[in-house]
Parts: structure tokens; sequence; C-alpha cells
């Protein structure tokens, strides 16, 4: 064990998740990009937002809160406010069940709707809540019913 924590990164011991790469990045921007170009004023998008959730806090790759005009005199290191939507994007060393464990603990903590990203399958899991999903693969535009949103994946993966 002592091992394996010498060999994580700062990046990796303090947000509890593994290093992203080019790929990871690539499609973290793609999503985060395809979302402000079609909704410009809609919603406020961040990425590796700390958030509250028990029992030690996650951080997922986007999240997605109704647009309002940033504070820049109250930046809380650790967000207790549930956003709209989380989307977190498998890393090699995420097994599937790590991945669909993941919306238990966001809609436990009341996001409206969570998105998992499978790079090696160019798929997205949009999640309604923690037992129902929509799989989204191929030439097709994701659609989020619960937040009326429509991207095309060929964007994001491109």
């Amino acid at each position: 064990m002592e091992a394996l924590i010498e060999q994580l990164s700062s990046y990796e011991l303090e947000r509890g998740k593994p290093m992203p790469t080019l790929l990871h990045g690539a499609i973290q921007f793609n999503i985060g990009f395809e979302i402000k170009v079609n909704y410009p004023n809609r919603f406020r998008i961040a990425s590796e937002v700390l958030l509250d959730t028990q029992p030690t806090g996650s951080t997922p790759d986007l999240v997605l809160y109704p647009a309002t005009p940033l504070d820049f005199k109250h930046d809380p290191s650790r967000r207790s406010d549930a956003p709209l939507l989380v989307v977190e994007i498998q890393s090699a060393s995420q097994s599937t069940k790590e991945m669909v464990d993941k919306p238990e603990t966001y809609f436990r903590f009341g996001v409206v709707s969570c998105w998992i990203v499978i790079p090696d399958l160019q798929a997205i899991l949009v999640y309604k809540n923690p037992s129902d999903y929509d799989f989204f693969h191929g030439d097709v535009k994701l659609t989020d019913a619960v937040l009326n949103i429509e991207i095309n994946l060929n964007n994001v993966f491109a």
C-alpha cells in the first residue's frame, strides 16, 4: 500500500482521482465548449470544482450551475450547493463499477443530471436518477431531457 501511495501524484492525492490525460482533457473541454456555444447565457460551466458530497467530497470533471455572475469576494474552496449537472470522464485506471456508482452520490447531494463519459466506447451515459440512464454513442445528438440540453456527440469526441 505504501508503494502505491508514493506513486500517486500530488494531484491524485489531493483530488482522489487519476491524473487527466490529453484525451481526457480534450473531451472535457469539448463538452464544455459545446454547451457554452449552444447555450451561451444559460449555464455557468466550471471544471474541477470540489463538491461537499458525503462522506469525503468529490471533484467532478465538469459542473454546470445556473448562469450567474462570478463572485470575486466569496469563492469557497468546497461547494455546498449542488450543481445542475456533473460530468465524470472515465480514466484508464477507473473501473466501470467505480464510474456507475458515482451518480448515486451526486443525486443524493442534489444534482439533477449526471453524465458518465466512457472514452473507450466514445459514449456518454446520461443519468436522470441513479438507476435510469440513456446511452449515447455514434453520430447522434446527445439529449439531456432533464436539463433540456442537446449537443452533437461527434463534436465531443472530435
